[in-house]
C-alpha cells in the first residue's frame, strides 16, 4: 500500500516524537529474518517497554532529525533498517536483548545505537549488553551495603574483646609468673 505525502509526514513526526520520549534507540538490519523471528523480538522487548519497527529510511531520517537526534552516522540509513525504540530507563537490557537475539538469529545486526545523547556503534552496543542491569547492579549494592552495617557490630565490640584478652593474657602471666616464685 502506497503512503500519501500526508502520510509520510505524520507517520515521520509520529516516530519523531518517539524517538524524542525515548530512553535508548537501536538501529538493527533485520535483512534474512523471518516474520516469526522479528515477532518473537518484538514479544522479549515488550516488557521493557520497547518496540521493533521496519521503517523505511527516508521516514526515519526525517524522524531523527524532527527529534533533534544530531551526528547520526549516514551508514546507518543504508539498507533495510529495523529499529527498537524503549522508553525504560534501563539501556542495558535492551541492548543484551538485542546481543542475545543476534547470537540466535545471525541476520539480525546492530547498527547503531543512540542511549543517553550519545551514539553508540555496534562494538559499544555489545560492551553495553555486557555490563550488568540496573537491577542486578542495585541487588549488588543492597548486598555490600548489608555487608558493611552487618560488620559494624564486631567493630565496635572489637576494643572491648581485645581489653578482655589482654586483661586474661595478664592474669595468666600472674599466675605462671607466681607459681614459679
Amino acid at each position: 500500500m502506497k503512503l500519501t505525502k500526508q502520510q509520510k509526514t505524520e507517520r515521520s513526526k509520529s516516530l519523531g516524537a518517539d524517538i524524542k520520549v525515548a530512553g535508548q534507540i537501536f538501529f538493527t538490519d533485520f535483512k534474512g529474518l523471518k516474520f516469526g523471528e522479528i515477532d518473537e523480538l518484538r514479544g522479549k522487548l515488550r516488557p521493557l517497554k520497547g518496540r521493533y519497527a521496519v521503517v523505511k529510511n527516508s521516514l526515519l531520517r526525517h524522524a531523527v532529525k524532527a527529534a533533534g537526534v544530531d551526528g547520526a552516522a549516514p551508514q546507518i540509513f543504508k539498507g533495510p533498517i529495523g529499529v527498537v525504540i524503549c522508553e525504560g530507563s534501563d539501556p542495558v537490557a535492551a541492548a543484551k536483548i538485542l546481543t542475545t537475539f543476534a547470537k540466535q538469529f545471525p541476520n539480525l545486526k546492530i547498527k547503531a545505537g543512540f542511549v543517553e545523547s550519545k551514539w553508540l556503534n555496534p562494538q559499544d552496543c555489545v560492551k553495553l549488553s555486557n555490563l550488568m542491569s540496573k537491577p542486578e547492579l542495585l541487588s549488588q549494592l543492597a548486598g555490600t551495603l548489608h555487608g558493611l552495617i552487618s560488620q559494624v557490630p564486631s567493630v565496635l565490640q572489637a576494643p572491648m574483646r581485645d581489653f578482655a584478652l589482654i586483661l586474661a593474657a595478664l592474669e595468666e602471666k600472674k599466675k605462671q609468673a607466681g607459681a614459679a616464685a
